[in-house]
């Protein structure tokens, strides 16, 4: 219960820490989105903190969000009754599959790649978490989950549009910017992403390869900042031929 409690204090300071840049990052959509009633979809929506954020922010005529760790999803559905709001209990990725998902004991680093046990970033993080205990392992377990393509989930497609596709899920932002087609990317006018350099997450590719995938598809970088205290990027790319 000790440890428990000293991760969800650093998790809070955490996200005071972020606030500034959660400002910024507002402050770019709220330029362009003033009285627009937005569709959202929020991929890794963790605690619903991007879910918060919006309707703090926004008007919202729709948000779709999900969440693979099912202890995250029950939060989330607790947490926001509103008819707005669409919460699945499912993973996203390329395509049809099942694969483990690690839960991570700071949950907001739970992911479907594999840990890099002798980076410097995983050495410093065990060294905080541990703090309490000698022996910590920061994976609290390994759950085989089914995921499924983006393009599959026609009742959000159906809108012709989406204002803000947000991307946060530890190294498999482009295993699910993958799960779309050409046609739906052209229904997306903006990406909202974080992308690690740390190397503690295994990542089966590299941010050039993500680039490489949004300027084929006509995604053009709008916005870009560095999180405080961590080898981690957030990005705002948007669609140089939005169709709506």
């Amino acid at each position: 219960m000790l440890i428990k409690n000293y991760i969800k204090i650093l998790s809070y300071l955490i996200s005071i820490i972020d606030y500034s840049n959660k400002q910024r990052i507002i402050n770019f959509f709220r330029k362009i989105y003033h009285k627009k009633s937005l569709i959202v979809v929020d991929i890794g929506a963790h605690k619903g903190e991007t879910i918060k954020l919006f309707l703090k922010n926004f008007q919202i005529k729709r948000i779709f969000a999900f969440e693979a760790n099912f202890k995250m999803f029950q939060i989330i559905k607790k947490k926001f009754l509103d008819n707005k709001i669409v919460i699945y209990n499912i993973a996203l990725g390329s395509h049809n599959t099942h694969k483990y998902f690690n839960i991570i004991k700071d949950s907001s680093s739970s992911t479907f790649n594999e840990i890099n046990f002798e980076s410097l970033y995983y050495l410093r993080k065990i060294k905080y978490l541990a703090f309490f205990k000698k022996k910590f392992d920061l994976i609290d377990k390994k759950i085989l989950t089914q995921i499924k393509p983006l393009k599959e989930f026609n009742e959000i497609f159906q809108f012709n549009y989406i204002d803000i596709l947000k991307i946060d899920t530890e190294g498999y932002d482009l295993n699910i910017l993958k799960g779309l087609n050409s046609e739906d990317l052209k229904k997306i006018r903006f990406i909202y992403l974080e992308h690690h350099y740390d190397l503690m997450i295994k990542k089966d590719y590299k941010f050039k390869d993500l680039k490489k995938f949004l300027d084929k598809n006509n995604f053009i970088l709008k916005f870009k900042i560095k999180m405080k205290f961590r080898k981690t990027f957030e990005y705002i790319y948007e669609n140089n031929k939005f169709l709506s």
